[in-house]
């Protein structure tokens, strides 16, 4: 279970603000913004506080994107607006807690609160469904991963929502680790011959994992070096079988490596079934595909009430 222990610390809930993703923060606050906001008349000249507030149970994420989004929306520096977060990313939150708390100049607040609310809600959402999922393999030693099924340009945060729920992340990208499935395995003309121009071309650190669907598959992979398997659509019942063949078949190996077993294509509601089997990690999309956004609002009070 060695590989458990090096997944498991992979599940690190942080967050790079980058200057892409202030440039995506900038691009969607402009989406809300337009031409400008049209309540500002209203408000012009008014101090305002608000704070946000869980309507229903889950675990909160998304609060590390609330300085950066209030810095591209007023500039380098405002002096008259505060944000103070009372609950981290990662936390468990009840209906009707107090999540942080807001003060400063009435039109920037309202300007903010739909995008950073939009933001919070869905990540939130994504965060709530990994941890009751996580909870579901507490004890096994089994990590669970997500996978490249994300929202095109919110992958990052998506990602980091698993994370604050207790998951861990499978490849970013492509360029992370060379996952050859059918369709690679078809065109390269076999696994064998795959592997083998991966290696040739790849940085030696790349890992390479092949997607098996049969236990032949499986067996052949291991056999040509791969470093871990994805073994796609077995039954709980099918894998307790095959994964001690795998261990064994691996001990034989020439470099005697170690290789991670990985088990996707499952029903979530198996999950402690398939962590019975012997696995080391369990990968779903659920969590991305499959939840809600988690309910949050923003609610104001006159300055120094």
């Amino acid at each position: 279970m060695g590989a458990v222990h090096s997944l498991q610390a992979l599940a690190r809930a942080d967050l790079s603000i980058t200057p892409r993703l202030r440039q995506q923060l900038a691009d969607w606050l402009q989406e809300d913004l337009g031409r400008g906001d049209l309540t500002t008349s209203a408000l012009r000249g008014r101090e305002g506080e608000a704070h946000w507030r869980a309507k229903s149970n889950g675990v909160f994420c998304g609060g590390v994107l609330l300085e950066p989004l209030l810095r591209e929306l007023v500039g380098s520096s405002s002096p008259g607006l505060e944000l103070h977060l009372l609950v981290r990313d990662g936390t468990p939150i009840e209906a009707g807690q107090r999540l942080l708390e807001l003060r400063g100049p009435a039109e920037q607040l309202v300007a903010m609160e739909r995008t950073a609310l939009n933001l919070a809600m869905r990540l939130s959402g994504i965060a709530t469904a990994t941890a009751a999922l996580v909870a579901q393999l507490e004890g096994t030693g089994v990590a669970l991963a997500d996978t490249r099924k994300t929202t095109p340009g919110l992958r990052g945060l998506e990602k980091y929502a698993v994370r604050c729920g207790g998951g861990i992340n499978h490849r970013m990208g492509l360029d992370d680790a060379a996952m050859l499935k059918e369709n690679h395995l078809a065109w390269a003309g076999g696994v064998e011959a795959a592997i083998a121009a991966v290696r040739a071309d790849a940085p030696w650190p790349a890992r390479v994992i092949v997607e098996a669907e049969t236990a032949e598959e499986a067996h052949a992979a291991l056999a040509a070096g791969a470093d871990a398997l994805l073994l796609d659509e077995f039954s709980p019942e099918a894998l307790t079988t095959l994964i001690p063949l795998l261990r064994a078949q691996a001990e034989l190996r020439p470099s005697r490596t170690s290789v991670v077993l990985e088990a996707s294509g499952i029903n979530p509601a198996d999950l402690r079934l398939y962590a019975a089997t012997g696995v080391d990690l369990i990968s779903t999309s659920a969590p991305m595909t499959r939840s809600s956004w988690l309910d949050l609002s923003m609610r104001f009070t006159p300055a120094g009430s």
